[in-house]
């Protein structure tokens, strides 16, 4: 059994321990980093646990989770963990519990919240000390509290929903929203307040240093006869995982590769071994793997898929892009006489990854799947099992990997390099071959019709696009609608609006997941056809010459540090054009990866001039290109990546 890294020092008296109890939620881990911020200890454990176990806890926080509490598969738990007298925060789904068994109710609601909105705080709770009456939040969800029951009250509102419940006689707290995440703007605050107010911790427990911790893992985990074959896929997490590995068992010892699939961006591939290389990591160079990855296939469920140049199931793709890097590591082991006695896999997989892709490696209950990632496939599971992969990075958020690479004095150019996923550009082409348009899609427009009603500025020209992108509602993966707004004339003077129309279409619209909006002239017709799309060279060429235009003026303008990620997105829709397909840009602001929103065009993150530059030479320089449209919506309900 490999050991776990344990990053904290010697553990205090439980009394200042707080368990954390996990319903399968998206944002578990993130729950975790917060505490860990207030210099608390926490621990991990499913909600399944017996309570015997949570005796001599400080406190108990239950997580959201994507089920209704009224499911059949519905998490287990018992509720004697109520009666420990410990003090309890539920989130979302947690606080639903709670209130549940308390002898409340939960009912699925007309309207759905999946987004960031305003609530009302009441006088006097204790979670909210400090703050003012109202507070923008997370909330993602369908069910809602019904009845309060005896000896609880409604600390927080949405509308007519209720957002948070109390009992300060029993020392329990409940809110439908996740303050964990950045989206909550006092989130924080709020958790401190249960932490140190409620429960009266002392928040004196320190973590040792990140790289320390990290370095006695590699240690731990590679006997001293073994190497270690590092993937480098030319983003900050390998490339802080390849220094790492340097540091912690010498160069002599790491091979490091860097597999070129064909997906990459513009001269990514030398860009970065250059770049590693001026710091000491040796990468063994390039190999050229394109004809294999696009020919792959892998099986999935017992079933063979198609080859991933004629795949068009995002997930499918995923899953051929992963298992197919861990084959060709496989043959790369083989032609240099390496075995699995003498070497061990090392990946730059984060905490994010294994979330979203409902990986049991990270402990506690599985999520629910959003994605599959690459690096956390089923084969890489059972690699991970086998004890023949480690992970350094595996309790790590992207700005902790960012600072652990600063202090490995990686270059900024490394560090702050935009995030690229390992399957490259793969997953940023919308590949289809024929339109998605269900029995509800009228209805469905209609909805987002209804929905634009309001809209108070210049006529606004709302239309239903007939392809899908993957989200995340209500803590569990959506794969939905996408949406698209136009408008004549220019839209510079409405984008606050905008964008605050993008994030209200989905709680309405349920089978809407994600809003763009298509800059230049109106949508004269909305779109019912679609241009059949697979990962052939000249599809993926068009979307690697419209992101290298997007790299270049973000980067003449300064502006790669401003925007957490840019995913420059091509999509099959014509809009009237026959053949041609269109560009989608997210510029993405996030601290911690799980949730973000659109960057505001205008704002010093997004000016307005280079929104234009980027739209005039991506239609003058990319041939086939029909439209550019921006990416508008906040995560959730859109995740990061399209797909």
């Amino acid at each position: 059994e490999n050991p776990r890294p344990n990053n904290m020092v010697a553990a205090p008296p439980k009394t200042e321990v707080v368990a954390i109890l996990d319903a399968g939620a998206q944002y578990a881990k993130v729950i975790d980093r917060r505490v860990r911020e207030l210099c608390v200890e926490c621990e991990l454990l499913p909600l399944d646990i017996d309570p015997a176990k949570l005796t001599g806890y400080a406190a108990i926080i239950i997580s959201g989770g994507p089920q209704s509490v009224y499911d059949a598969d519905a998490p287990k738990y018992d509720p004697k963990l109520f009666s420990l007298g410990l003090p309890i925060l539920g989130i979302c789904y947690g606080m639903q519990l709670m209130n549940n068994v308390h002898g409340g109710t939960v009912a699925r609601k007309e309207k759905r919240e999946d987004g960031q909105f305003e609530i009302d705080l009441v006088d006097g709770c204790a979670l909210f000390k400090g703050l003012g009456k109202r507070t923008e939040v997370l909330l993602t969800h369908g069910d809602s509290i019904d009845k309060v029951p005896d000896g609880f009250r409604v600390v927080a509102t949405s509308g007519d929903i209720t957002a948070a419940i109390e009992s300060v006689e029993r020392k329990m707290y409940g809110v439908q929203f996740h303050p964990e995440v950045d989206l909550s703007v006092e989130g924080g605050e709020m958790i401190s307040n249960f932490l140190l107010g409620v429960c009266g911790l002392s928040g004196s427990f320190s973590m040792q240093s990140r790289e320390e911790a990290a370095i006695q893992y590699i240690r731990s985990n590679v006997a001293d006869h073994q190497k270690v074959l590092c993937l480098v896929s030319g983003g900050v997490d390998s490339a802080v995982c390849a220094a790492l590995l340097n540091k912690a068992l010498g160069a002599e010892r790491i091979i490091n590769l860097h597999i070129d699939h064909g997906f990459m961006r513009h001269e990514e591939s030398s860009g970065v071994q250059v770049a590693l290389r001026e710091v000491g990591v040796n990468i063994e160079g390039q190999v050229d793997f394109a004809t294999d990855f696009a020919t792959a296939t892998t099986e999935i469920n017992g079933k063979v898929t198609a080859p991933l140049a004629e795949n068009t199931s995002p997930e499918e793709k995923r899953k051929i892009i992963g298992d197919t890097f861990m084959r060709v590591t496989e043959a790369m082991c083989v032609e240099r006489g390496l075995t699995a006695e003498n070497v061990v896999l090392a990946q730059g997989t984060l905490r994010p990854d294994l979330i979203e892709s409902g990986g049991a490696a990270i402990g506690a209950n599985a999520a629910a799947v959003i994605k599959t990632h690459h690096n956390d496939t089923a084969l890489v599971r059972q690699l991970r099992d086998a004890g023949r992969i480690i992970e350094p990075l595996r309790d790590y958020h992207k700005d902790e990997v960012r600072a652990l690479g600063m202090d490995l004095g990686l270059p900024e150019s490394v560090v702050w390099r935009q995030p690229f996923p390992g399957p490259g550009l793969a997953i940023r082409v919308l590949c289809v071959d024929g339109p998605y348009i269900t029995p509800t899609f009228d209805a469905v427009a209609a909805q987002l019709t209804a929905a634009c009603a309001g809209w108070e500025g210049p006529p606004i020209s709302p239309a239903l696009l007939p392809v899908r992108t993957v989200g995340v509602q209500g803590d569990g993966r959506s794969y939905s609608y996408l949406a698209a707004l136009s408008m004549q004339g220019s839209a510079d003077e409405h984008w606050p609006a905008l964008l605050g129309l993008a994030k209200r279409i989905p709680g309405s619209v349920h089978e809407v997941n994600r809003v763009i909006f298509v800059l230049g002239e109106p949508i004269a017709e909305p779109p019912r056809t679609v241009t059949p799309t697979v990962l052939s060279k000249p599809v993926v060429s068009q979307l690697r010459a419209a992101d290298n235009i997007v790299t270049q003026v973000l980067t003449a303008r300064g502006l790669v540090r401003k925007l957490a990620q840019v995913p420059v997105v091509l999509f099959p829709v014509g809009f009237g054009i026959e053949g041609a397909r269109s560009i989608g840009i997210r510029a993405f602001l996030t601290r911690d990866f799980m949730t973000g929103t659109p960057a505001l065009p205008g704002s010093a993150a997004l000016p307005l001039e280079a929104l234009a530059e980027i739209q005039s030479r991506i239609l003058a320089e990319v041939p086939g290109i029909a439209r550019v449209a921006l990416d508008i919506s906040p995560k959730p309900p859109a995740t990061t990546e399209w797909e």
